[in-house]
């Protein structure tokens, strides 16, 4: 062991780019790995050396030039088999007041007490840290939402099942936010928390609706900026309607007739 640790290092240090395929088979051998999880087509280990090239040249929308992807040792399936959990990202949009956050929270319980890695981000949550140099101009919505995509793409391809709690009004947004997933093979479920604007305001748990009303707030969602519902979400839910257990009940049933489901027990 001690020997191929030492060639994995030597490799490292000479810069190869082969390693996943002098690990794999280690990796395969793991007793607990299961070989029913869905495979995917992971980034990691299949970028091509054209692809290291347009990195390294700095092409594309990417400011910083002489990069270079560095490959893991694990691909996305390896590293889902390892921890037994198939990553996914829920992405729930809605207006302020639908409940994105109540539901995702609870959805996020769920989850883990079922089983599954589960970890939820909230849109105020982030801009406490991560997003905190963002404002809400349709600028910094569109930065606010790329961001979010790259790490819950990260969590997600660790084999975490990640819940993005956004209101991300824009459509063109939430696809682009898809598209990030979709180039790398990982699963992304769009969630719609439909609710009719009167009940959200009727709501309204930070009084954001009453300052916007009153002009206090300029370009607040659903007041005077818009908000353009999915045309294709995996899931739509309604908060006023139905519990918001009754909604966690609904995409954990849609995630599971995605393959998303708790592992079996032993």
């Amino acid at each position: 062991m001690a020997a191929r640790v030492r060639s994995v290092a030597s490799s490292l240090l000479s810069g190869s780019k082969t390693l996943r395929g002098s690990i794999s088979p280690s990796v395969s051998r793991l007793p607990h790995m299961s070989s029913a999880l869905p495979t995917f087509t992971g980034r990691q280990g299949a970028r091509s050396p054209a692809g290291f090239a347009a990195f390294s040249a700095g092409t594309g929308d990417h400011k910083a030039s002489n990069i270079v992807w560095s490959d893991s040792l694990l691909s996305t399936n390896e590293r889902m088999a390892l921890s037994g959990c198939k990553g996914a990202t829920v992405w729930m949009t809605g207006l302020s007041g639908s409940g994105k956050s109540t539901v995702g929270a609870l959805l996020e319980k769920s989850l883990i007490e079922s089983g599954l890695l589960s970890y939820r981000l909230d849109g105020d949550n982030v801009r406490f840290g991560l997003n905190r140099d963002l404002g809400f101009s349709e600028a910094d919505r569109k930065e606010n939402i790329r961001r979010i995509a790259e790490v819950a793409k990260l969590f997600t391809d660790a084999g975490v099942l990640t819940i993005c709690s956004f209101i991300s009004p824009y459509r063109s947004d939430r696809d682009e936010a898809r598209e990030i997933f979709k180039k790398d093979g990982l699963p992304f479920f769009e969630v719609f928390v439909d609710v009719p604007i009167a009940v959200a305001e009727s709501r309204d748990p930070k009084g954001l609706y009453k300052k916007a009303r009153s002009g206090a707030i300029k370009g607040f969602t659903g007041i005077d900026a818009p908000y353009e519902p999915p045309l294709n979400a995996e899931c739509v839910i309604n908060t006023a309607s139905d519990s918001a257990e009754a909604c966690v009940e609904q995409i954990v049933k849609m995630l599971a007739s995605h393959g998303v489901k708790p592992p079996a027990r032993a």
